[in-house]
């Protein structure tokens, strides 16, 4: 099976439904507070493997899509630890990394880091390395985020609106911007527009007595 093939297989299984129904992992979060459709959720640690591209924010995506495909079919190196006698061996083998949500954007300067979130079974010690020097592997620790959650396309238009509502919700809720925003994809670049989830996550700084007063 070629590249290109692997890469509409992949699309089908998502655009018919078939991926939701093994149930790919999703990031990790609890939500501390609602409101409407913004959240505040407290996410736990994993790993990211990311790539840096230019671009405008819709391009962005589909180029760096293509690099960390590669990774999580098997563009990657294990390596085997073997104890200490003669001769002492190390054997480089590619390994197949299940496919996680979401796909995470992110402005960098002027460029864009794109990620995939790795398998919680994972940890940076057991995690393949990458063949592709572009694409790199991050340790995202435990940290609290905003997020809106909406549907439609994948435009900058949807994008900059969802992020203004997000960071006035932020600033009415008194709380303090940690980072840069982050767009979040959960679903496959053919997928209906309507079906679409889609969320700006930003992390934020945040009094926990503020937050646990205003509890229910």
């Amino acid at each position: 099976m070629t590249y290109n093939i692997k890469i509409i297989a992949a699309i089908t299984l998502i655009l018919s439904g078939t991926i939701d129904a093994i149930a790919i992992e999703e990031a990790k979060y609890k939500v501390i507070k609602k409101e409407d459709k913004f959240e505040l959720r407290d996410y736990a640690p994993h790993i990211l493997a990311e790539t840096i591209v230019e671009g405008n924010l819709e391009d962005a995506g589909n180029r760096a899509f293509k690099r960390l495909f590669r990774y999580i079919s098997g563009d990657n190196r294990t390596s085997d630890k073997v104890a200490m006698t003669a001769p002492v061996a190390q054997q480089a083998t590619s390994e197949k990394i299940n496919m996680t949500a979401p796909v995470g954007q992110q402005r960098i300067n002027e460029n864009w880091a794109v990620s995939f979130m790795m398998p919680d079974s994972y940890t940076m010690q057991t995690i393949p390395e990458p063949d592709d020097p572009t694409v790199t592997l991050r340790q995202v620790p435990a940290r609290r985020i905003a997020a809106v959650r909406y549907s439609g396309l994948w435009s900058e238009k949807n994008y900059l609106q969802n992020k203004a509502e997000l960071e006035s919700w932020i600033q009415r809720m008194d709380l303090t911007i940690k980072g840069e925003a982050i767009w979040a994809r959960y679903n496959a670049p053919f997928s209906l527009w309507f079906l679409r989830r889609n969320e700006i996550l930003i992390p934020i700084d945040v009094d926990m007595g503020k937050i646990n007063k205003e509890q229910p």
